[in-house]
């Protein structure tokens, strides 16, 4: 990490927090379409569930060890810089013009948040129909059966709506607020008024995601063939 002038765009999101986001989005519609349309296209949603679990565990380690703008300690907002944000600031401050804004930050959480939930009702849910979950046998009937419900009633309806209100936001700070927050998510860079600390995306920060990210593979498979 150094200090960048805002002369030359700024290193903002390394390669490996792209493509997670990437393919988080294309495991998301994939679950959507195959939970929706059932049948033998559950035993596919299953196997996108196993790689958004990956995906997850993946997001956990790489916001501790990631680039800096992708680093928890980085993005969290405390109380009062989310007032300051709302209410007091203008929204391409220093505090936070550069990577996730306050609100972004929040939804960055009940995403990871939301989503864990529906993996882990997923991996014990039982409808006596058409799916059992993989670790369904190591909790009771009733828990598993509450899982279900979650799953299908709940979590899923959770999700689509901070979906929407995630893609009106982004529409809302393209259009009114003139600030494309599409465009840094695709080549990592952003062009600030400001000067700013850049993330690490050289090929030992990537190598290092690759590995993670294996890793997280093969501990979800473990997990999984219990």
């Amino acid at each position: 990490m150094n200090n960048h002038t805002s002369s030359r765009p700024a290193r903002i999101w390394d390669l490996p927090t792209r493509l997670f986001h990437v393919f988080l989005t294309v495991l998301f519609a994939a679950l959507v379409v195959s939970g929706n349309l059932g049948g033998n296209a559950l035993d596919w949603h299953a196997r996108f569930g196993f790689a958004m679990f990956a995906s997850i565990l993946f997001r956990v380690v790489w916001g501790f060890v990631g680039g800096y703008w992708s680093r928890f300690l980085t993005f969290t907002p405390s109380p009062k810089n989310l007032w300051r944000y709302l209410f007091t600031s203008h929204p391409n401050s220093a505090s936070h013009g550069a990577g996730y804004n306050p609100i972004g930050a929040l939804s960055v959480y009940a995403f990871l948040f939301f989503l864990a939930a529906q993996i882990a009702t997923g991996l014990i849910a039982d409808d006596e129909i058409a799916f059992t979950g993989p670790l369904s046998h190591l909790v009771s009937n009733s828990l598993s059966l509450s899982a279900t419900w979650y799953h299908k009633e709940v979590g899923k309806k959770i999700l689509l709506l901070l979906v929407a209100v995630h893609i009106v936001a982004v529409l809302f700070h393209l259009y009114c607020k003139k600030n494309n927050l599409i465009r840094p998510m695709i080549t990592g860079d952003k062009v600030l008024q400001m000067d700013t600390t850049v993330s690490n995306d050289g090929w030992r920060q990537r190598l290092l995601a690759l590995i993670i990210a294996v890793a997280c593979a093969g501990l979800v498979r473990m997990l999984i063939s219990i």
